[in-house]
């Protein structure tokens, strides 16, 4: 791959992937960071995009690398996340996708940088990390506008 140099800054792009499940209380799957920023916090699984890598196919990596499970064929793209303090790490757009699930056909396991990983109920998650809860905002919209 040829190297580019070039005048202005670039951001970074990760995914972040939204699994929710298809009971009248719906949960959402989550993991509890292992490193900084935000070690210890609760967080939508994802991550960063490789440079030769699909946004799908890098949302399919994460999910499967953090939380062991396969995404669903049905994966839609949700929303462009992009406010410049949205990550302490420097400018980071995120791409979330999201999905609806039997929680009962998934065991889901941490791994990769996941500490710990759960089923929380979308309409009272714990505290989140970065700007997760935003996400999770424009998920229960969706989610709202795909029942009527």
């Amino acid at each position: 791959m040829p190297k580019y140099t070039y005048d202005y800054p670039r951001p970074s792009v990760t995914v972040d992937i939204v699994i929710i499940t298809d009971e009248q209380d719906p949960h959402v799957l989550l993991i509890r960071r292992k490193n900084e920023p935000f070690r210890g916090k609760w967080a939508i699984p994802g991550g960063f995009v490789d440079m030769d890598e699909a946004l799908a196919a890098a949302a399919r990596r994460e999910l499967r690398e953090e939380t062991g499970i396969r995404a669903p064929r049905r994966l839609e793209q949700l929303h462009t996340f992009g406010d410049p303090d949205r990550d302490p790490r420097g400018r980071t757009i995120s791409v979330a996708y999201i999905a609806v699930v039997d929680a009962r056909k998934i065991k889901p396991q941490a791994a990769d940088d996941a500490a710990e990983v759960g089923w929380h109920r979308l309409m009272r998650p714990p505290a989140l990390a970065f700007d997760h809860g935003r996400i999770l905002a424009e998920a229960r919209r969706w989610l709202g506008a795909t029942m009527r």
